[in-house]
């Protein structure tokens, strides 16, 4: 499974407006926060993240891309 920015930005966006946020109108930050959120969530994944694979051929630590 991919990491995708448009598609966590979706969920992040659903989750303010159910806790109440508004997503619409001249001056929310709703969707631009979200996408904020969403980038640095996978930008952070994608630098640091490590998958250990201990047995077989393929063995040894992977990043995630």
């Amino acid at each position: 499974m991919s990491l995708d920015k448009a598609a966590l930005k979706s969920k992040i966006t659903a989750e303010m407006e159910a806790q109440g946020a508004t997503a619409s109108g001249d001056y929310s930050w709703v969707a631009k926060m979200a996408e904020a959120i969403a980038n640095a969530v996978i930008d952070e994944i994608h630098a640091n993240a490590e998958v250990p694979v201990t047995g077989g051929s393929s063995a040894g630590t992977y990043n995630v891309e």
